[in-house]
């Protein structure tokens, strides 16, 4: 029903606009009693063999919901009903930002892709923790954190640390996005020493606290396997607890599209079905060089079960969704779940 009559009709409109009438509707809906018991009972699937621990939580499911799409805190309760094992909100910063000039949200649904050139729009960490502090679901949420726009990268630090700060008493971990191409000057804090200096910043801040939580890194797809070799270097230098990948990619290749129309759209993250074999790679070559423990995160070009089971089987201990929830609505996660527990009982 979603691919057949409901997702034709939203593909009419604005992606931007789509997504904030959707949020609303699920805020309005939420509120009427048992509306939430009705989306568990059709989308939740839970079963004892789906659980997973990693860097010291229990995931009821190895799905979860990729940062970008709640970045506010917004619906944590009301997505947990589609029965996404965790939840990443973000990135958010500490000063609110509008992001990017509209329109800034493409769809490309010949290529089953997005383009968004975002830029970090959030309304504010503070405003995010105050929403955090209310939320009724126990799912596990992430928090992931970067700099405001306007931020200079030699006082990065500083944002990143208000933003753990902050954050710490209503996330189950962080994430350290300094990935996106939406940022100008963001993906340098990706090249060598920077990367070392702020992992080994965050990794200290968080090592003060009583309880000290995961930190992550989010990677993009577009590194070179020496850059790929560096970042796993840094990772086990200052005791990283993970690493998602991957983030959007600045690549074009690949679109099956008008290249024209491509073009018109210009700069901005790809992500959906074109990312899926490189992230995957990506992901199958982390798993060879960091061994069998080292926690990792697969994002990027989900768009079917077997992409999923794909992702795990090149080493991925969790999956994140997207675009992938965008085109093929919200049974999805509930689709991949049975998928992973009939091949684990299958094995």
């Amino acid at each position: 029903m979603y691919k057949a009559l409901i997702r034709p009709l939203l593909f009419l409109m604005d992606a931007e606009r789509v997504h904030h009438l959707v949020f609303s509707w699920l805020r309005i809906k939420g509120n009427v009693p048992g509306f939430k018991s009705l989306l568990s009972g059709l989308f939740y699937y839970e079963h004892p063999g789906l659980q997973k621990e990693l860097f010291g939580l229990t995931f009821k499911n190895p799905v979860g919901l990729a940062a970008g799409f709640d970045k506010d805190a917004k619906l944590i309760d009301e997505l947990a009903c589609f029965g996404f094992g965790f939840i990443e909100i973000g990135t958010l910063t500490p000063k609110p930002q509008p992001g990017n000039e509209k329109p800034r949200l493409f769809r490309l649904p010949k290529d089953q892709a997005l383009i968004n050139r975002m830029g970090f729009n959030n309304e504010g960490v503070l405003a995010a923790v105050e929403r955090l502090k209310k939320r009724k679901s126990d799912v596990i949420v992430g928090g992931n954190i970067g700099k405001n726009k306007n931020t200079p990268n030699e006082k990065a630090l500083d944002d990143y640390a208000y933003c753990v700060e902050a954050l710490y008493p209503v996330v189950d971990y962080f994430v350290v996005n300094v990935s996106s191409p939406n940022t100008p000057g963001l993906r340098e804090l990706q090249e060598k020493e920077p990367l070392r200096k702020l992992l080994s910043f965050v990794k200290a801040q968080v090592n003060t606290k009583l309880k000290p939580k995961p930190v992550l890194l989010k990677i993009a797809p577009d590194l070179t396997v020496e850059q790929l070799d560096d970042v796993i270097e840094i990772l086990k230098e200052t005791k990283t607890d993970g690493i998602i990948a991957t983030n959007t990619t600045v690549s074009r290749d690949g679109l099956s599209g008008p290249a024209d129309a491509v073009q018109q759209i210009g700069s901005g993250g790809l992500s959906g079905k074109p990312l899926t074999r490189h992230s995957t790679e990506v992901i199958r070559y982390l798993r060879k060089q960091l061994g069998p423990a080292f926690p990792i995160i697969g994002v990027g070009g989900i768009m079917s079960v077997q992409d999923a089971l794909d992702k795990l089987e090149a080493g991925a201990d969790l999956i994140q969704l997207y675009t992938g929830f965008v085109y093929e609505g919200p049974g999805f996660v509930k689709q991949i779940n049975k998928a992973i527990q009939a091949r684990r009982k299958s094995l």
